[in-house]
């Protein structure tokens, strides 16, 4: 029987099953004769100015007199037309605001952007970090745009700047974080010029309409299809042969005769894709560097047991060795990092959401140097990471939605191999596609010439976009500043007010539940305590609040609040065993833990009879960040319970997002603020902020 679990490899040291004589063809990596031509194209473009595209200098002169979206192919050059509006900006004595989804990002543009206008020009506010906030050039998250410009309505003020550039704006399809964007849009003032960068869209046309609008302005879309560096899709043979995916009218001939054999019994199973061959044979072709997406993080990580050391030019290897040296003389805790030796020995890297912070940033700086033959990388992770490649390598046809493995999208698959070919550095870029047991090249086939699906609003009530609505609007404000909704929009006229009648009414749901807690009155105005926790802009902010309001986090040492905070961080269901854990030590938390939920247990009760999500609170979280705050070292975090590196990093991280909400609070609650303020100071130390 076959075990579908295995992927299905031409590629492979160790087959499953016995080798049967003669069925083998020897593995030679080759080019099939219809490929010569392409493959004469590569090479670096000769050097010389930058010459940018139409769509740049007509996106540019379009910004000088309206809003502008620029829908455009992964790696065109979008951020050229930020850089050169922001210039254009400076020049006549205004303010930009730049916001991006991640604060990765953030902060590699906000580097970028430091040398190129100067460091004194140039803010960063992404929660983590806050940096010359006056200055006349902003790079933070969207988040943090959003909720200025709920302050700003709150003062009866207008935001300070003139240009808002909205950057990955296909982020309002984020089931989870769109909501965030369709706010910023709808909130901000039409005198304040926006300027959106997006990957490519199918609908940025009604984008644009909508805009239009809402706004009152005048806005224009710029849209190119055209890569920078054209792609080539390729199909790799179990003998080393590397043909065409397929042409206009389907697959080619190779690949289909290659399928075909697979279907008969003499077809071969392989328990473990040998990743080093693969590399090997694509640097035979000169295909290298690479950047490969793979299911999860173990798969990332396991790939690199597979890459034997390669040997290199002795300029080479001092180039790596010297260039990390450097960085792991910033970043100490990088020294004997598990990974380092694949990195420095094999010239690959993995990448993904469960790895320290700092590592990702190395790994992206060795790659962007070109000192790197490949990452691996998970899909969703590498959408938002800026590495281009020489080419990327897809060895299945899905992606795991955090849910289930579905098919890849159009939108994913045209991130995917937006990677390959480097602008400047590349004539040429190409997908390699690697058979196994979950790759359908007819669905790649497809995907090649497939329009991105369509942005849908994303949009939905929370207590927190009620709670802060409420500090300047009365509910029939707000009711018309929901009318003005993407969702609406998108509807046909006469299905229009059914839209807009089911958001009001799930608005007015949040609103009853909020006056029979206490945070707004029956005037429909906040109270006391509404107004102070419309400041904890948070995932959960009445959960938060009643254990703030009951007395829960009052009189707690410093390492004790950022042990109560982290169970409302973490969202994920899976319970975590805690192991080798001080028994006193566990009881003193386990109190703290228990009064933290009884404070709360009569307003979860009371979400779930109302029939909003409540989360469920798990204890783990806070006994770790207790110890971490106490002064527990990393590994020995690592002995109390097995989570990734990274997703330790990320619940500090956000347990210290939510601290700086509670420092917020000083004019109404001063002690807190301060213990919360010094709880931040213990949590953010190496290896997760340095």
């Amino acid at each position: 029987m076959t075990n579908k679990n295995y992927y299905k490899s031409p590629l492979t040291r160790r087959r499953y099953g016995k080798k049967k004589p003669g069925k083998n063809k020897p593995f030679k990596p080759r080019i099939d004769s219809s490929l010569k031509s392409v493959f004469q194209k590569i090479g670096t473009p000769e050097p010389g100015p930058f010459v940018p595209d139409l769509f740049q200098i007509e996106a540019l002169r379009l910004t000088k007199h309206s809003d502008v979206l620029v829908s455009a192919p992964t790696g065109s050059g979008k951020t050229w037309i930020a850089s050169q509006a922001i210039r254009m900006y400076l020049d006549q004595g205004k303010t930009v605001w730049y916001a991006s989804p991640l604060k990765a990002l953030s902060n590699s543009i906000y580097e970028e952007f430091s040398r190129e206008f100067g460091s004194a020009n140039c803010g960063i506010l992404t929660g983590d970090r806050k940096e010359n906030p006056d200055a006349p050039i902003t790079v933070g998250t969207t988040e943090i745009l959003r909720n200025q410009l709920y302050d700003a309505m709150h003062e009866g003020t207008s935001i300070q700047t003139d240009l808002v550039i909205l950057d990955e704006a296909h982020y309002l399809n984020d089931p989870d974080r769109g909501v965030v964007w369709e706010e910023t849009l709808i909130y901000l003032p039409p005198r304040v010029r926006l300027l959106m960068l997006s990957a490519t869209i199918s609908n940025a046309g009604e984008i644009c309409e909508w805009l239009r609008d809402i706004r009152g302005t005048d806005v224009n879309l710029v849209h190119s299809q055209n890569r920078p560096v054209p792609l080539e899709t390729l199909f790799l043979l179990s003998d080393g042969l590397m043909v065409p995916l397929g042409t206009k009218k389907g697959l080619s001939s190779k690949v289909k005769n290659h399928l075909a054999r697979g279907s008969e019994k003499r077809r071969q199973w392989y328990k473990k894709t040998d990743f080093g061959n693969i590399i090997e044979c694509l640097g035979k072709l000169n295909l290298l560097p690479t950047i490969f997406y793979l299911k999860s993080r173990k798969e990332c990580d396991r790939a690199l047991k597979t890459c034997p050391p390669v040997r290199h030019s002795r300029d080479k290897d001092r180039k790596l060795r010297i260039a990390v040296n450097s960085f792991v003389e910033k970043y100490p805790h990088l020294k004997n990092h598990k990974q380092m030796s694949s990195l420095l020995k094999s010239r690959v890297a993995s990448h993904h959401g469960g790895q320290l912070p700092y590592w990702k940033v190395l790994v992206e700086n060795m790659m962007n140097r070109g000192l790197l033959n490949a990452i691996f990388s998970t899909s969703t992770v590498a959408a938002g990471v800026n590495f281009p490649a020489r080419s990327v390598v897809l060895v299945q046809s899905d992606r795991f939605n955090g849910h289930e493995f579905t098919d890849l999208t159009a939108t994913e698959f045209h991130q995917m191999v937006g990677r390959a070919g480097r602008r400047g550095k590349d004539e040429i870029g190409f997908a390699v596609v690697i058979p196994g047991i979950h790759q359908n090249p007819d669905l790649i086939h497809e995907l090649q010439d497939s329009p991105p699906e369509p942005i849908n609003s994303q949009i939905h009530i929370n207590f927190s976009m009620v709670l802060n609505l409420l500090l300047s609007h009365t509910p029939m404000e707000v009711k018309d500043l929901i009318d003005r909704s993407f969702a609406s929009f998108q509807e046909i006229p006469s299905r229009r007010e059914k839209i807009r009648n089911r958001l009001w009414r799930d608005f007015e749901r949040h609103l009853r539940f909020l006056k029979e807690t206490g945070f707004v009155n029956n005037m429909d105005q906040l109270t006391e305590d509404g107004f102070w926790a419309s400041k904890l802009r948070v995932d959960q902010p009445l959960l938060i609040s009643e254990a703030i309001r009951k007395g829960a986090m009052d009189k707690l040492s410093p390492e004790e609040l950022a042990g109560a905070l982290a169970p409302f961080v973490w969202d994920r269901s899976q319970e975590i065993d805690m192991k080798m854990v001080d028994e006193t030590e566990l009881a003193r938390i386990e109190a703290i833990f228990n009064s933290l939920l009884k404070s709360i247990k009569h307003i979860m009760i009371m979400k779930t009879k109302r029939k909003f999500e409540t989360p469920l609170i798990q204890m783990w979280p806070c006994a770790v960040l207790y110890f971490w705050a106490s002064g527990t070292d990393w590994n020995d975090l690592f002995r109390m319970v097995r989570v990734d590196e990274g997703d330790m990093a990320s619940l500090i991280m956000r347990t210290a997002d939510h601290l700086r909400q509670i420092v917020n609070l000083k004019k109404t609650h001063p002690d807190l603020s301060d213990t919360a303020e010094k709880a931040i100071d213990l949590i953010m130390r190496e290896p997760v902020y340095v």
